[in-house]
């Protein structure tokens, strides 16, 4: 697979009808490798080892019902409250991260109203701070870490 901007982790693959799967620990079972689910594993993977993100906060390909159609989020997680905190949208790293892109995850995240917003294609990676009270979005140089620090993102903004 293609080597992103993002920390390298331990994963477990295997062939599945001769296509190769890699082993998602939230889902706790084998996901066929595609470009998006690469850079999903990453981000996962970032979030619980490099910002503390607890593994039973965080819900893989949640759906969300938007304008009477059925979509998926591709990361939310939530605080210890049960209440939406962070977005993630992954895209394939050959996919450019565009204003649609941007679109989007603000259509997601008018249903799911979580503060942090983060997009991302593997190589590029934005984050946000959303205030509902003033209307504003903010970028960030980092993700928030889960206890309220911050760590580093590569490639941000």
């Amino acid at each position: 697979m293609e080597s992103l901007n993002l920390p390298v982790f331990d994963y477990n693959t295997k062939q599945i009808g001769g296509k190769p799967y890699i082993f998602d620990v939230l889902r706790k079972k084998y996901v066929l490798i595609t470009p998006e689910e690469w850079v999903r594993q990453h981000v996962v993977h970032l979030l619980l080892n490099q910002y503390g993100y607890p593994k039973s906060l965080i819900r893989s390909e949640g759906g969300l019902k938007l304008n009477q159609l059925q979509k998926r989020t591709d990361l939310l997680v939530f605080d210890r409250n049960g209440k939406p905190f962070l977005l993630v949208e992954c895209k394939a790293p050959q996919v450019t991260v565009t204003q649609q892109v941007f679109d989007q995850i603000g259509r997601y995240n008018h249903v799911h109203q979580a503060p942090y917003m983060v997009v991302t294609n593997g190589l590029t990676h934005f984050c946000c701070c959303v205030d509902y009270q003033l209307n504003t979005v903010d970028f960030l140089d980092d993700l928030p870490r889960f206890d309220g620090g911050t760590h580093g993102l590569p490639g941000g903004p």
